[in-house]
C-alpha cells in the first residue's frame, strides 16, 4: 500500500505540472499572436498613412528624376513629349555637345564668380552682424534683427524689381545720389561691367539675414566660462574671438555655407527678372541656361546642364565637409 502511495503523488503531481506549462505555452502562443496581430495592423496603418506621401514622392520626384536623367542620354526634343518611346539613346552626346557650347562655358564662369564672391562675402557679413547684435548693439536689438532678417522672407521677385527700379539709369535712387556728388553713375544693370557685380551685392544683402540668426545661436552657446577663463589667461578680445568662439562656431559656419552655396549654384531668379541673361550673357547663370534650353525645346541639353550642376553642387558640398568639419 505504501508503494502505491508513494508511487501515485508524483505522477498526479507531474500531471499538474505538465498541464500547467501546457496552459502557459498556449497563453505564450495566444499573446504571441495578438502581438503579432497587433504589428501587423500597425505595419498595415503605418502603410496606409505614408501612401499618400509615397504617391507624391513617386510622381513628383522620384519618376522626373529618373526621367530627366534619361533625357540627358536620348535625343528628346518637345516633339517627343507624345511618344516618349520614339527617342534614340546617344550615350554621352548631349553632355559632349554641351562642354562645346561657348555660352554654356559663359554661364558656368559668371555661376562660379558669382559663388566665389559672393559666399565668403556672405558669411563674413552674417558673421560681423551677429557679433555685433551678440556684443555690440544694445539698444533696439530686436529692430535690427528684423531689419536684418527681412529681405529673407520677402519675395525674390519683389526684391529685383525694387532693385531694378532703384537702379536705373536715368530715375533710380543709385545714380541720383552719385549725381549729388557729381558723379555720373553708369547703367547698372546694361552695362558688362556692373551687371553680375550688382546681383552679387543683391544676394549677399538678401542672405544675411539666415547667416545672421544661425551665427547668432552658436554664438550664443558658448560656454561664457571659457570666455572668462580665456580673459583669466591674459588673451584679448580678437584672441578670445580666433581662439576659442570661433572653432566653436564651425559646425554653424559649415551648416551656413553649405546651405548657401547650393542656394548660389542655383542663381537663377535674379538674372531671370533684372536681366534675362543679359547683357551678352554677362549675368547668365548655368541654371538659367538649363531653363532657356529647356524653353527652346531641346528637353536633352537643359537634362545634361541640370545635371552638371547637379555634380557641381556635391563635388562643393563634398569640399566644405572637408574643409570645416569638425576635426576632432
Amino acid at each position: 500500500m505504501t508503494s502505491m502511495s508513494t508511487k501515485t503523488l508524483p505522477e498526479r503531481g507531474d500531471t499538474h505540472e505538465q498541464g500547467t506549462a501546457g496552459s502557459e505555452r498556449s497563453a505564450d502562443r495566444r499573446h504571441s499572436g495578438l502581438r503579432s496581430t497587433a504589428r501587423g495592423r500597425q505595419a498595415r496603418a503605418a502603410w496606409v498613412l505614408a501612401a499618400p506621401f509615397l504617391a507624391l514622392f513617386l510622381a513628383f520626384m522620384l519618376l522626373p528624376v529618373v526621367w530627366s536623367l534619361l533625357m540627358g542620354l536620348t535625343d528628346t526634343k518637345s516633339a517627343d513629349l507624345r511618344t516618349p518611346l520614339n527617342v534614340s539613346f546617344v550615350g554621352f552626346d548631349n553632355y559632349i555637345r554641351l562642354f562645346e557650347d561657348p555660352q554654356f562655358f559663359t554661364a558656368l564662369r559668371n555661376t562660379a564668380v558669382f559663388v566665389l564672391v559672393a559666399l565668403p562675402l556672405t558669411l563674413a557679413a552674417g558673421l560681423a552682424a551677429a557679433v555685433a547684435l551678440d556684443r555690440g548693439i544694445r539698444r533696439f536689438r530686436a529692430v535690427f534683427r528684423v531689419g536684418f532678417y527681412l529681405p529673407v522672407i520677402t519675395s525674390i521677385v519683389a526684391v529685383a524689381v525694387v532693385w531694378k527700379t532703384l537702379l536705373e539709369p536715368r530715375a533710380g535712387l543709385a545714380n541720383l545720389v552719385l549725381g549729388w556728388f557729381g558723379i555720373d553713375g553708369p547703367a547698372w544693370l546694361a552695362d558688362t561691367r556692373f551687371a553680375l557685380p550688382v546681383m552679387i551685392v543683391m544676394a549677399v544683402w538678401r542672405n544675411i539675414g539666415t547667416v545672421m540668426i544661425i551665427m547668432l545661436a552658436g554664438l550664443q552657446s558658448v560656454p561664457q566660462s571659457l570666455m572668462e577663463a580665456a580673459e583669466l589667461d591674459g588673451a584679448g578680445p580678437w584672441q578670445r574671438f580666433w581662439r576659442v568662439t570661433f572653432p566653436l562656431l564651425r559646425p554653424a559656419l559649415l551648416l551656413t555655407a553649405v546651405t548657401t552655396g547650393i542656394g548660389y549654384l542655383q542663381f537663377f531668379d535674379e538674372p531671370f527678372v533684372m536681366t534675362d541673361g543679359g547683357p551678352l550673357d554677362s549675368t547668365l547663370s548655368a541654371t538659367l541656361y538649363a531653363y532657356k534650353q529647356f524653353g527652346n525645346g531641346n528637353y536633352e541639353m537643359a537634362s545634361a546642364a541640370g545635371y552638371v550642376i547637379f555634380v557641381l553642387i556635391v563635388a562643393l558640398t563634398v569640399l566644405q565637409f572637408r574643409v570645416l568639419r569638425d576635426k576632432d
